[in-house]
């Protein structure tokens, strides 16, 4: 069941909305319900949609980058996080608020979190957990309902009759949040009238307080305190929440525990907003070049790329950083659409929920991040890398792996094998030593020269095979040329007849954080012929992840394992 604020308004749209839009938004909200994949017939059966109308859909948004089709799924793609990383970047909350938020999370060894509101609900917008075996599991993005967590009772101090008539009617008919995926289901036996009255209790007391407290409103051994983010008008912007378990502090302890500290950090945060942003505009601009790419697209694609649609979601993006709030004819310009065009993006957008107007400027909700946000920004490196991979595979028809740095160890976290009779047998998790493998001479040329030199200094090579490198001066001249070619390539010395040829992966900052390979039969090919064959393959699979982690790890942490 999909929470009744994630859905299209029950008001019929304005005649100058935008149907293709409209569809493409209702095809990417049942992919995002679906956990990030659907198959295209369960895609039609729930969207209400044609079959050729989906096709269409499905074909712009791959076009786009935004969806994937894996046999007869479709599946989110990384940069369909663009849009939401376009909302976020215009509230610039995470950006002032974030490094204030991770730290208050180290001093008090607690999970933290900021949310915004989100109509009867409340979004989360960042992030800072604390590893443990009973840790807040939720992600940027995740919707909670209002009265099920300590940010829903400050926010719904706010509210008007209507707002609390939205929100009992969403309790009628949806009692247990089964439109919340993110949060366990709500007892049956509690009645609605009780629920309601025990909300209203609480929303006092947070305003009387200042404060409001969670006791295992969202699931048994699940406490948090939270607090008012206010702007300069005083206006709540976002809520700040540390989290814990009952195994650490009880209700009744939390708030001593914390709220000194939580409240210190409140006041720093409303300073921070009132400070005058630094830094130059979101790099999520996306230029009028988009109008030249999506004009091309059509002539190649025909019918099979919408082009209104994708200009719709290319509007999205004309909001970021500096950009919080744009008049009309700035979303033209920003997107190189004619001003007619972005009217009616904007429109169907605002329509939609995903944009407020106050009749001059336009400005995104945190309604976008559903679109598939909470999904995404929980993928691993191994998950971005493999579908590249698959992809380098079915090109070079040889076996592709990644790999990161272990101590002095590489360990493989994704792997796509090819089917041959004399092939490459590694599975994951599997270690081997940093300096006879193309992988790690990739990983080890990739770090800072002092570092470098310090883990070749206390190395203790020894000879695998009969060709394995183990001086360590040679080892340190075959590391810079890594590092200044870009490449590693190792025969056979790790084993006998096996080569390989490795690029590294960077992540947004520019630090190696993985290393891509294809492994070879040396019989098949000369070390030249390796490299003219399969090095520019391997280059266009690692830009490829890179570009996928460039607009992943804007925002989220994205692990490596």
């Amino acid at each position: 069941m999909t929470h009744p604020a994630a859905t299209a308004p029950s008001a019929p749209p304005p005649p100058e909305a935008v149907g293709p839009l409209m569809r493409s938004l209702s095809v990417l909200r049942e992919l995002a319900t679906g956990g990030g994949r659907r198959s295209v017939g369960d895609l039609v059966r729930d969207t209400g949609l044609a079959r050729s109308t989906v096709d269409r859909v499905l074909s712009t948004l791959t076009r786009l980058g935004y969806v994937r089709t894996e046999g007869r799924d479709a599946v989110l793609a990384p940069r369909l996080l663009e849009l939401g990383n376009a909302y976020l970047a215009a509230s610039e909350l995470p950006d002032r608020l974030g490094p204030l938020a991770d730290r208050l999370a180290d001093e008090l060894d607690e999970s933290v979190s900021l949310a915004v509101p989100d109509g009867d609900g409340v979004r989360f917008v960042h992030q800072a957990t604390r590893r443990r075996a009973m840790s807040l599991a939720f992600r940027i993005g995740d919707l909670l309902p209002a009265e099920r967590g300590a940010p829903g009772a400050l926010f719904a101090d706010g509210w008007d009759e209507a707002d609390w008539q939205r929100w009992r009617s969403r309790r009628a008919a949806d009692p247990a949040d089964a439109g919340f995926p993110a949060v366990p289901p709500r007892p049956a036996e509690e009645g609605a009238d009780a629920a309601a009255a025990d909300f209203m209790v609480r929303v006092t007391a947070a305003r009387t307080a200042g404060w409001s407290l969670d006791d295992q409103l969202i699931e048994p051994g699940l406490v948090a305190v939270a607090a008012p983010v206010r702007d300069a008008d005083g206006r709540p912007v976002c809520a700040l929440s540390v989290v814990s378990h009952t195994s650490r502090l009880s209700a009744d302890a939390l708030p001593g525990a914390v709220l000194p500290r939580l409240r210190e950090t409140v006041s720093a945060m409303e300073d921070a907003l009132r400070a005058p942003r630094e830094g130059p505009a979101s790099e999520t601009a996306p230029g009028p070049s988009h109008a030249t790419w999506m004009r091309a697209s059509k002539q190649e694609l025909g019918p099979e790329f919408v082009e209104s649609m994708a200009r719709g979601l290319i509007t999205l993006t004309a909001f970021g950083t500096g950009r919080a709030a744009l008049p009309l004819t700035a979303v033209a310009e920003a997107t190189g659409l004619a001003r007619a065009t972005a009217r009616r993006a904007l429109i169907t957008l605002e329509h939609l929920g995903y944009l407020t107007t106050d009749g001059k400027l336009f400005r995104p909700t945190p309604k976008v991040l559903e679109l598939g946000f909470a999904h995404l920004a929980g993928l691993t490196l191994p998950d971005i890398a493999l579908p590249h991979l698959a992809s380098l595979v079915e090109r070079v028809h040889d076996s592709a792996s990644m790999a990161v740095l272990t101590g002095d160890d590489i360990q493989y976290v994704a792997r796509v094998p090819t089917v041959r009779i004399m092939s490459v047998n590694i599975t994951l998790g599997t270690r081997f030593p940093a300096y006879p493998t193309s992988m790690g001479r990739v990983l080890l040329a990739g770090l800072p020269p002092a570092e470098r030199s310090a883990r070749l200094a206390r190395l203790r090579p020894e000879p695998l095979t009969r060709r394995t490198v183990t001086d360590p001066e040679r080892l340190g001249a075959l590391l810079e040329e890594a590092h200044s070619a870009g490449y590693a390539l190792v025969d056979e010395e790790l084993e006998e007849g096996l080569r390989s040829l490795a690029v590294p992966v960077h992540d947004r900052t520019g630090r190696v954080v993985a290393a891509v390979n294809v492994s070879t039969h040396a019989a098949r090919r000369t070390p030249d012929e390796a490299r003219e064959a399969l090095l520019p393959a391997l280059r266009t699979a690692a830009a490829d992840i890179e570009a996928d982690l460039w607009v992943a790890g804007r925002y989220a942490r994205i692990p490596v394992q």
